[in-house]
């Protein structure tokens, strides 16, 4: 296929992505509207982070009066995975591809993205990607965006309570694997449990939600990744190997 052609592929597969991405910005911008920022704001912080866990921590970290330091720090341990990501999709591009087409593809990773253009058989034309980005931006730029016009509009009230949409996203992303797998769902019990741990004891309680959210991600994150490491296609090391503990 021909660039031109991959780049009309992208467009076409990153529609459903762009719809999906409306709906989750649209609950991003109500939190952002809370915090008082403006649509331009919105959409700008949209279009430089297409992440939905990065930029949700982001809003909760302006609207806590959190300094810069903290707050790039957060984000960038949250949003780590994507460049593991890169890596991975920069394997499957042609070793001479120019480094612009290398950043420019890295800047359109997101979950979604990776998915379809892990997908593709043979090389990897970084055009697919682009398509696809594109649509699927431009879906979350305006979700952000409408998110704070309408809550704008709606009573406070009203416009707080759909805020809590974002939760019931984060539940549909971790009940499903809870439910496949024992150990997942003791590592989202394990994250509750340190969660309210540093919310309850004295001295961790002190310490900043960016900070925390830092520390518990690097150290949960880190027991598991030891506990059970899975090779490059997602399988459990241990378990291949018949070394599966009880969870």
């Amino acid at each position: 296929m021909r660039s031109r052609d991959w780049f009309k592929k992208g467009l076409v597969d990153g529609i459903p992505i762009s719809m999906g991405y409306l709906a989750v910005a649209f609950t991003l911008g109500i939190a952002a509207k809370n915090i008082n920022m403006t649509w331009l704001q919105s959409f700008f912080m949209s279009f430089g982070m297409l992440a939905s866990a990065g930029e949700y921590a982001a809003i909760l970290l302006i609207g806590s009066g959190a300094g810069i330091i903290e707050m790039v720090t957060t984000t960038i341990v949250i949003n780590m995975r994507y460049f593991l990501m890169s890596c991975s999709l920069s394997q499957k591009i042609k070793s001479d591809a120019p480094a612009w087409k290398r950043c420019l593809l890295a800047w359109f990773v997101t979950d979604e993205l990776f998915g379809i253009s892990s997908n593709v058989k043979g090389h990897l034309d970084p055009v697919y990607t682009y398509g696809a980005g594109i649509v699927a931006s431009f879906g979350w730029c305006l979700g952000t965006v409408i998110g704070v016009l309408v809550g704008n509009i709606l009573p406070p009230r009203l416009a707080s309570a759909m805020s809590v949409a974002l939760y019931g996203m984060f539940l549909a992303i971790i009940i499903p694997p809870a439910k496949k797998s024992p150990f997942m769902a003791a590592l989202v019990t394990i994250s509750m449990i340190f969660s309210w741990v540093f919310t309850a004891l004295p001295y961790l309680s002190m310490i900043s939600d960016g900070f925390k959210v830092i520390i518990l991600t690097i150290l949960i994150a880190g027991i598991a990744a030891f506990l059970r490491p899975v090779d490059e296609n997602g399988e459990s090391i241990k378990k291949r190997a018949g070394g599966e503990g009880t969870l």
